[in-house]
This record gives C-alpha cells, structure tokens and sequence, in this order.
C-alpha cells in the first residue's frame, strides 16, 4: 500500500525551505550542513531527508520554488490600460516588492546556484530569463526609437535595471514597502529621464 502524504506536508517543505534559505545565506553554502539545517528548522535530519535526498535537492528545491514564484509574480502583474511608462514602473515595484522577505533566498541564488549540475542551472536560468525578457519588452515599448535594432544597448539597459534593484538588500536590509516603493520611484524615475530628471 502506498505511504499517504502528511497533511501538513506541503507547510513542512515550506518550512525546510526557509530555513535553509537562512543557514545558506549565513554559513554559505559549501560550509552548511545538514545538521545545522535541521537545528534551524528544529526537526531531525532524517526528518529533513524524508522530504529531500541530499542538500543539493534542498538548494535545488529551495531557488526552483523561489524562482518560479518570483517569476510568477512579476510576469503577472496587472499592466492592462497603463501606458509604456507607467508599465515600467510597476514592473519595477513589483519587483521590488517581491523581494522583500526573501533577502536570504536571493542571497543564495547569487551565490550558490553554481553548485548545482548544469542542467538544474539550466531550468533555474529559465525562469531568470522570462523575467529579464518582461523587463526588455517593457523597455522597449518606452523607447523603440533608441533600442529597435539595438539589441546590446536593450540588454545593457535591461541589465542595468535589474543590477539596481538586486542589490539593494545590500544596503538596505529589511527595507519595508514604503522604502521599496521609494527606491522603484528613484529607480524608474533615473531609467526613464536620468539624473537630471529626478
């Protein structure tokens, strides 16, 4: 007969997840442990290998879930009767927003995704992909004149918002909504006129 799913199951990986996200964040991947994950989560590690086979399949599991959730998020976001500018803005908001709670995961996006075999990379990068070519679309539909036939200059500026948004948790760790919302204005406002029209 076939072993029945946990109620709570789903909640559990979720739990797992976090908490790695954190232990991985904090001692970095290569130097964290199974041990210590399961004193983050406070759980046992055979508890955490029910659920996961080896710590590479907790990373795999942790950036794919946060990955394709972040994705989901922003590529969804309700763009419906705003024009190109303001479609930027809210991408960029969205964005923004998103990350807020997850400075952990990103952090281990950042530094750990590597570690895994090149075809998980592969699926990861994926989901960076649509996100990136959302962003480019939205760029585009700003200023065709200056980036229809130019795909370096659109990458360079795709690339360009997202490298001031991704590393803002740097500097500003635990920023709340009013203070991401702030930093999407300057942001889009610096994307859309430059310096001299902030």
């Amino acid at each position: 007969m076939a072993r029945t799913i946990a109620k709570d199951h789903d909640q559990k990986r979720a739990q797992i997840l976090k908490s790695a996200a954190k232990v991985f964040a904090e001692a970095g991947y290569d130097r964290a442990s199974m041990t210590q994950l399961a004193r983050e989560c406070g759980i046992s590690k055979a508890n955490i290998y029910h659920y996961y086979d080896s710590k590479d399949a907790v990373l795999f599991g942790l950036l794919d879930t946060y990955l394709s959730d972040l994705r989901d998020r922003v590529c969804e976001v309700e763009l419906d009767g705003y024009g190109p500018q303001e479609r930027l803005r809210r991408i960029v908001s969205e964005i923004l927003l998103a990350y807020q709670g997850a400075d952990h995961e990103h952090q281990v996006q950042l530094g750990a995704m590597g570690s895994l075999p090149e075809d998980q990379q592969k699926h990861l990068r994926g989901y960076q992909r649509e996100m990136v070519q959302f962003m480019s679309d939205a760029l585009l539909a700003v200023a065709p004149e200056i980036f229809d036939g130019d795909s370096a200059k659109l990458r360079g500026a795709t690339m360009s918002v997202f490298g001031m948004l991704n590393w803002y948790y740097m500097w500003n760790t635990g920023a709340g909504s009013k203070a991401r919302e702030d930093y999407a204005r300057l942001v889009a406002d610096l994307t859309l006129h430059g310096v001299k029209g902030l």
